[in-house]
């Protein structure tokens, strides 16, 4: 029997497209109402040293406006301690092309394949439902998560640690709609493009590709649904890839071109941006030229203290819970480590539940506060593959791929 749409999606789209039309008036007006609301104050060496919340944009609960068109919206860090999956309405935005499409239809709604394939594709929703569904849970993080941290400074948007969530997506694998349309022998990538477009003729389109080899390794798939939701038109709706382990650079939003090619992929977006030093970590000195770079690709492990930070008050000689996230890169978590002494020892922390290699792992442990000055937790995380964070911080001119150790100091009282 042929799958229809979820509830909510046909209950919704009346709904949907009244808010999806009501995207640019947003725009226009929320530095305003931010303005009128609460500040944050961020901890960034270099600046800025404050930016607004916002509850203006659709779908969306309070964010931190990084900028407004195209939006780019950070996930408040205190969310992150409600638990491992980040609700829909607090999960970050990051758009790269201004003009983004005020309401999607989704009966005229079509996903085109294309390309050098022997039998272009272009599908319907509900047609793109027939296709075997399947769930994954994962981090969605920006390449520039926490780029605000960076000494030097360097050009870009200045995020906190906010540029990222974890998800339970569900949809259907790229491999099944690949070999619907019939992948030719010579193919070397396929390529991406979404609904969003350049303002300007000269602004190049937003595409980015994968190899071909990824792209049918069964776990790239492509979402209809985000934590069991319709997904938000900020977040991608109707379509969004979803790369598993890998930066959400590649994760394009509002998909509707599939085109697989014959050729390394040369656009813009791949040729040119995100691409990082071919380095140990992307890392090379501030002064270091002349070097080979590749494009931005898998993950790192990451992990922090999610439940206390920087300035809480302690009391001497308590014990407390300490709590945090995750995350292992393209693989899994192996075991995260908490040290109250600057890593000359470490506490081997309980991890909570797991939702797979990709997603977010709680982790939780007690500790004891000493009698005065100040407790400074540093939390590391080891991935399945033995990799580990370093304590010191990475650096490269795009400010990606950041994945230090962190650090938290509390006033004991």
């Amino acid at each position: 029997m042929v799958e229809t749409f979820p509830t909510s999606y046909s209950r919704g789209r009346r709904h949907f497209v009244g808010s999806a039309a009501a995207l640019g008036a947003v725009m226009m007006s929320s530095v305003r109402a931010a303005r009128a609301e609460n500040m944050i104050t961020l901890p960034f060496p270099e600046g800025p040293r404050s930016r607004p919340l916002t509850t203006a944009f659709p779908n969306k609960g309070e964010m931190i406006l990084q900028r407004i068109r195209p939006p780019l919206l950070e996930t408040p860090f205190e969310v992150f301690d409600q638990g491992i999956l980040t609700p829909n309405d607090q999960f970050f935005v990051r758009w790269h092309l201004a003009s983004i499409p005020q309401q999607i239809d989704v009966t005229t709604f079509r996903l085109m394949v294309g390309g050098h394939v022997n039998r272009p594709l272009s599908l319907s929703l509900s047609e793109v439902l027939e296709l075997p569904r399947v769930e994954l849970v994962a981090v969605n993080q920006c390449s520039g998560n926490s780029r605000g941290f960076f000494q030097p400074r360097v050009p870009g948007g200045e995020w906190g640690n906010g540029a990222m969530g974890n998800a339970r997506w569900t949809g259907f694998r790229l491999r099944d709609l690949l070999d619907r349309a019939g992948v030719k022998a010579g193919a070397v990538q396929v390529q991406f493009n979404g609904l969003d477009g350049p303002t300007f003729p000269a602004t190049p389109d937003f595409k980015k590709s994968l190899s071909i080899d990824h792209a049918r390794d069964g776990e790239v798939i492509v979402a209809y649904l985000m934590n069991g939701e319709q997904m938000p038109l900020l977040n991608g709706f109707p379509l969004r890839l979803i790369v598993p382990g890998w930066y959400s650079t590649y994760w394009v939003k509002m998909l509707s071109h599939i085109e697989v090619l014959d050729r390394p992929d040369d656009n813009f977006w791949m040729k040119t941006a995100y691409r990082i030093p071919d380095t140990p970590g992307a890392n090379v000195s501030p002064t270091e030229t002349g070097y080979k770079t590749t494009p931005i690709n898998r993950m790192l492990p990451r992990s922090f203290v999610t439940n206390l930070k920087t300035g809480d008050n302690v009391k001497a000689g308590a014990t407390i819970d300490v709590r945090g996230i995750a995350f292992g890169g393209d693989c899994g978590v192996k075991n995260v480590g908490l040290s109250t002494d600057g890593g000359v020892t470490w506490i081997t922390t309980k991890l909570g539940v797991n939702e797979g290699k990709y997603s977010f792992r709680g982790w939780r442990a007690r500790v004891g506060v000493p009698a005065s000055g100040v407790l400074t937790l540093s939390v590391r995380c080891t991935n399945t593959q033995g990799e580990t964070q370093s304590w010191t911080p990475n650096w490269n001119p795009g400010g990606y791929m950041r994945n230090s150790i962190e650090t938290t100091v509390l006033n004991i009282v």
